[in-house]
């Protein structure tokens, strides 16, 4: 079973704790996490863009000039897509970039992405993170005293409003629920930090 140390807000080692080795103890997988990020991505896209085509631009509806005799090259539209403020050929339109992982392999995903952290030393186990206001000094005092890397994703047992609040206005640092952990933020963060209560938590549902 892999073993970490576990700190408290101010840097000092308090205990120690053993990690499941279903969970953080695998061989990481990186074709499955590939997916999974490229997954995650696609999913953030909107699909909304759009251009007009040659129908849909207003205007055209005559022929410019005569078929022969002109000299000019033959054109039926203003609005083919060869003309200035002419409709586009073969833009883009409205569709779904959505893609779908099965649940094995997300499980899969997640715990190769969990694994891939503790053996690079990048997983940091906090006994508690908390604060008593709205204090984003504490919490940069608290990241300076972990040895944080400038990205760090923070990970939290619960909501807790004063906690997320006080991390949101470090630039780098992003907070995370243990039901919205996903492998892109996890991959993107140089110094993970996990509330020890979290690792429980990952620990019974990834288990």
């Amino acid at each position: 079973m892999p073993k970490i140390s576990v700190f408290d807000m101010t840097g000092k080692e308090v205990s120690s704790m053993e990690l499941s080795e279903t969970v953080f103890g695998i061989k990481p997988n990186p074709v499955v996490m590939h997916q999974a990020v490229v997954t995650y991505l696609a999913n953030q896209r909107q699909g909304t863009q759009s251009t007009l085509t040659r129908t849909e631009v207003k205007g055209g509806g005559r022929k410019p000039w005569r078929q022969k005799g002109t000299g000019h090259a033959r054109q039926g539209s203003i609005r083919a897509p060869q003309w200035t403020h002419g409709g586009v050929a073969l833009g883009p339109k409205p569709r779904s970039y959505t893609l779908t992982l099965n649940k094995k392999v997300k499980r899969l995903a997640l715990k190769s992405a969990f694994s891939s952290k503790v053996l690079d030393n990048a997983m940091i186990v906090v006994d508690k993170i908390e604060t008593g206001e709205f204090k984003t000094k504490a919490m940069v005092a608290m990241l300076k005293a972990l040895g944080a890397a400038k990205k760090a994703l923070v990970v939290l047992p619960a909501v807790d409003e004063k906690v997320v609040r006080s991390l949101a206005n470090i630039p780098g640092v992003r907070t995370a629920y243990v039901n919205t952990l996903n492998v892109y933020d996890i991959l993107n963060c140089d110094s993970f930090i996990v509330a020890q209560d979290a690792v429980a938590k990952i620990e019974e549902v990834y288990a």
